[in-house]
């Protein structure tokens, strides 16, 4: 009997997306030692195809993921390695580095790990009814890789610790309301909604997308000066593989009457 993928994995290079879907449905995918490596190994080769420009993850089933698994991180023994991330922490370090964008599709539960891993991804769109939690105080710990991951997050002060110290989970209106999430929507019109803005992500320049999450990365923690220099060497950087003045004449075409997003540069044209 051959193993199932814990990662089911469909990397369209014609389309430029990579979906990866959690695959662990009867556990609520939840985030044992096998998946995350399998998910790792997976972004790792992705991190070097250059025909991929969007990568979305998602759950089979009813829920993005219900954090780690317990019964698996109680089997773990040995003392801590030195240097070395690992498990959760290593994806959420891994996902901030991608050169694609990355997002999240969540519907369900998406709770401790599950959090720590969508707060790696640069955009994450929830299904209103979907379930974002910490649970880890009630068992008496206080989330690792979660908490840095969530106060690192953007939102409030307070609200994070809201989140981390009672317990209690936010709906995914309530999640996009304190800004965890980029958007919400009907959780029937989901998948759908994922799947053109993945598609609008995919049609735009490889090396703009790279440059933008160097950009904003790079820059979010610095003060506001060094922030500008550290822009000016991104703006550099990115002429080198692209120049986004080349078609001027047919962006300002495209846009007349009023904006839209369906403007794709003629060489990113599939």
């Amino acid at each position: 009997m051959p193993d199932i993928k814990l990662i089911d994995s469909n990397i369209d290079e014609n389309s430029g997306i990579a979906w990866l879907t959690l695959n662990r449905p009867e556990k609520k995918n939840a985030l044992s030692i096998a998946l995350l490596a399998e998910l790792s190994s997976i972004l790792r080769i992705l991190a070097d195809n250059d025909q991929i420009r969007c990568i979305v993850t998602s759950g089979a089933g009813e829920s993005y993921s219900s954090g780690r698994d317990l019964y698996d991180m109680r089997g773990q023994t040995g003392r801590r390695r030195t240097g070395a991330l690992g498990g959760v922490a290593e994806i959420v370090d891994m996902m901030r580095k991608l050169p694609q964008v990355t997002v999240a599709k969540v519907r369900g539960w998406c709770l401790g790990g599950g959090l720590a891993m969508i707060n790696g991804h640069d955009l994450v769109v929830a299904a209103d009814s979907a379930k974002f939690g910490m649970p880890e105080v009630i068992r008496g710990s206080y989330g690792a890789t979660a908490t840095p991951s969530l106060f690192h997050a953007g939102i409030p002060f307070k609200k994070a610790f809201y989140i981390s110290l009672t317990g209690r989970n936010l709906t995914g209106v309530e999640a996009e309301r304190l800004g965890l999430v980029s958007e919400v929507v009907p959780e029937k019109e989901l998948d759908s909604h994922v799947e053109r803005l993945a598609k609008e992500l995919a049609s735009r320049n490889a090396a703009t997308l790279e440059n933008a999450k160097i950009a904003a990365y790079m820059q979010k923690d610095l003060p506001f000066d060094m922030a500008l220099r550290a822009d000016d060497l991104v703006q550099h950087r990115l002429r080198y593989y692209t120049n986004p003045l080349n078609d001027v004449e047919g962006y300002l075409h495209s846009q007349k009457g009023g904006g839209t997003v369906k403007y794709v540069k003629p060489e990113d044209k599939k």
